[in-house]
């Protein structure tokens, strides 16, 4: 109930937030820059000046395209991470295939020289010498023993052999692919770092006032987005209660609130959206996917009129972004860089749908 109460604060404190600017806010152009002698024209005269939220509609862009590429970071690194736990595992069944090939050898050899030692007849020769019917019958009974133990040998050779084989070939495999994903995480680290910065150039040109009033415009977009949402009547059909692995899992999720959002973080110190969410269901004793598309991918999915606390809310049309669900239309979230771990409104952004991991 306490937590609910604080759920329900943090929305009402959102929904009593005033615009401290309008949209049409202009943003200034850069400053020219000295004229040149002989310039025929001022780069910077024709640049359209921007509204406060043409830009935040801008760094929101860039934000997202950064979480999107955070997906196929993590994703990456995950692949990567599974990938060299099984090339180990494969060399360490190589080494044991080999270590049994060497003793299957060996077993070979002392059978070759235990024949050379009775003058390179094979038994069943030596058997036909003997002139005792019964130590020709034992005689009979033990070539046969033998001729099984050989074929056996030389079968258990011949698969000891084959799986040595196979274990090499999908170690060279898992190395290609382990090569591969980390050019993945390259490229995606690249781009984060591309997206990122392009945000923070645009930010650091901005006042002091004016980002203030940018962080207004944020708050008034995410409670047009809220109100619009429950507007439509959708808490009227949520009223689920929390699994015991859910309520571990929002627990969880709520005792981050106020660390940083880092991308590819999986705490203690700071996360990203899918590492809040994933690192929160790892301590309530279920293990799901990295990334929030994983996430939407491969757990089950549910209506939102059946959701309940702990059920991770999956956002925009890439699936980029993730939040939990606490209750009262409230999700916890990790939101982007420059932001903390805080308590919002589930409808302030578009919500693609809702998954639930311990279905």
């Amino acid at each position: 109930m306490n937590r609910r109460r604080c759920a329900t604060a943090a929305i009402t404190l959102v929904c009593a937030l005033t615009v401290l600017a309008s949209p049409g806010q202009a943003f200034a152009a850069p400053e020219p820059p000295p004229a040149r002698p002989g310039a025929l024209k001022d780069p910077f005269k024709d640049v359209p000046k921007k509204s406060l939220e043409e830009v935040r509609l801008e760094i929101e862009a860039l934000y997202r395209k950064a979480a999107s590429a955070t997906d196929a970071y993590n994703l990456a690194k995950e692949q990567a991470e599974r990938q060299s736990a099984e090339i180990v595992r494969l060399a360490q069944e190589i080494v044991k295939g080999q270590a049994r090939i060497d003793a299957l050898k060996n077993r070979a050899g002392a059978a070759a020289r235990a024949q050379y030692r009775d003058g390179g007849l094979p038994p069943e020769a030596q058997l036909m010498l003997t002139s005792d019917p019964q130590l020709f019958l034992d005689g009979a009974g033990r070539i046969r023993e033998g001729q099984k133990a050989t074929r056996d040998l030389l079968g258990e050779l011949s698969r000891t052999q084959a799986d040595l084989a196979s274990y090499t070939k999908d170690a060279s495999a898992q190395w290609q692919k382990l090569e591969a994903n980390r050019v993945k995480q390259e490229k995606a680290k690249k781009e984060i770092n591309t997206q990122l910065a392009a945000a923070k150039k645009i930010e650091d040109r901005l006042q002091k006032e004016e980002l203030e009033r940018l962080v207004a415009l944020e708050q008034q977009a995410e409670y047009k987005a809220q109100t619009a949402w429950l507007s439509s009547g959708v808490l009227k059909e949520i009223n689920g209660r929390a699994s015991v692995q859910g309520k571990r899992a929002v627990h969880f999720a709520t005792a981050q609130l106020g660390k940083p959002y880092v991308w590819g973080a999986e705490g203690p110190e700071s996360f990203d959206c899918s590492g809040l969410t994933s690192q929160a269901w790892a301590a309530a004793g279920k293990g799901i996917p990295r990334t929030s598309q994983e996430q939407w991918r491969l757990l089950p999915h549910i209506d939102i009129k059946d959701m309940r606390p702990g059920d991770l809310i999956i956002y925009h049309a890439d699936a980029s972004h993730v939040g939990m669900y606490l209750g009262d239309g409230a999700i916890v979230h990790a939101p982007r860089p420059g932001r903390n771990v805080t308590i919002t409104g589930a409808g302030s952004m578009a919500i693609l749908g809702v998954v639930r991991p311990d279905k």
